[in-house]
């Protein structure tokens, strides 16, 4: 009988892929462990712990909202602003300061996450977008997010995004739109046009806690056909650096990061470090239309609490309807006037 001799080979192989992977690994599980590390030596030091017993029910809040932050356009603002402001009644400018606050860490190790994992993402779209975000974030926080109206800032978010997730439906289950992998070659005017919706998005953020996100996430896919696959990863690093942007003028230069948002965020801060990863992790296994699936969904969820919880009538109700509209109008004609040129395979 004839003996098979070990393949040497492949084991080596199996073993410099294992040790590849490791080495690919620790960019996020280093700046994760010192976070936790630090956190808790100042949670122990302060005696903080008993933050949790008042503060609970944002610990629960961001166990989805940072899932959703990783596994979608929709950072974990989305998710805060409303609950904090529609169900627990919490002031809007301190909801602000905690999403963003709280997504300078979630959003942050989401991106670390996708940056290991080697998802792609598309450069082009960051860079143009995240530009125009640093203008948008300064410029809302100082001049524009003080004199909003806090019911006219959460009608304002949801019904804008509720037009955004019909034509987004529209387009994907009625018209069936092809997708690409990345943006065609931009002209001069079509680069101002993402750096001035990161300006939009920025401003956005400044007054409700996120937006850029969003925003751009709308304008490449429905534009230029971009996959959700690839914009939602490229999204979310653009959320992060927005986020951490924002925090810094608030805890830095304006001095106004609330006592109330800092507990928030000390009680949610283990939460959202593994959190948000995990959504990347769950979004890179989807495919697209359930990715958009579970954006309608939650779209969906913010309009129905939003209009159930404030119940908008004259002004409010009339500007509400007009944002909505203006929305679909906006969304639909960058659909007729999308670039169909295919520079990539279909995904």
């Amino acid at each position: 009988m004839k003996l098979r001799r070990p393949d040497h080979g492949n084991h080596v192989a199996e073993e410099l892929h294992t040790e590849t992977r490791i080495s690919r690994i620790w960019p996020f599980v280093i700046p994760i462990a010192v976070t936790y590390v630090i956190w808790t030596v100042y949670m122990q030091w302060t005696d903080g712990w008993h933050l949790f017993r008042h503060n609970w029910f944002m610990s629960v809040t961001m166990v989805f909202g940072s899932f959703i932050a990783g596994a979608s356009s929709e950072g974990g603002g989305a998710v805060a602003f409303p609950a904090m402001t529609l169900i627990f009644h919490i002031e809007p400018d301190v909801a602000r300061t905690f999403s963003l606050a709280i997504q300078s860490i979630g959003m942050t190790a989401a991106a670390l996450w996708i940056f290991v994992r080697c998802t792609q993402i598309e450069t082009t779209y960051l860079g143009l977008v995240a530009v125009g975000g640093v203008c948008g974030m300064i410029l809302g926080t100082y001049w524009i997010a003080p004199v909003v109206p806090p019911a006219y800032a959460k009608m304002l978010f949801v019904s804008f995004w509720l037009s955004f997730g019909i034509a987004l439906y529209a387009i994907n289950h009625i018209k069936k739109r092809d997708t690409l992998k990345r943006l065609p070659d931009l002209d001069g005017r079509q680069k101002s046009e993402l750096i001035f919706i990161g300006i939009i998005g920025g401003v956005l953020s400044s007054i409700l806690g996120s937006g850029i996100d969003i925003s751009s996430f709308s304008f490449v896919t429905m534009k230029y056909h971009l996959s959700e696959k690839i914009a939602t990863p490229t999204s979310v690093i653009l959320m992060a650096s927005n986020a951490v942007l924002g925090i810094i003028l608030h805890a830095f230069f304006l001095n106004d990061f609330q006592t109330e948002a800092f507990n928030y965020w000390m009680v949610c801060i283990p939460v959202v470090m593994l959190g948000a990863p995990l959504g990347a992790y769950v979004v890179s296994k989807l495919k697209r239309l359930t990715i958009a699936v579970m954006l309608y969904l939650i779209i969906l969820t913010q309009f129905v609490g939003a209009i159930l919880i404030l119940r908008p009538g004259g002004t409010l109700l009339v500007f509400s309807a007009g944002v909505f509209i203006t929305g679909l109008l906006l969304f639909f004609v960058l659909t007729r006037n999308s670039h169909r040129k295919t520079v990539t395979a279909k995904l």
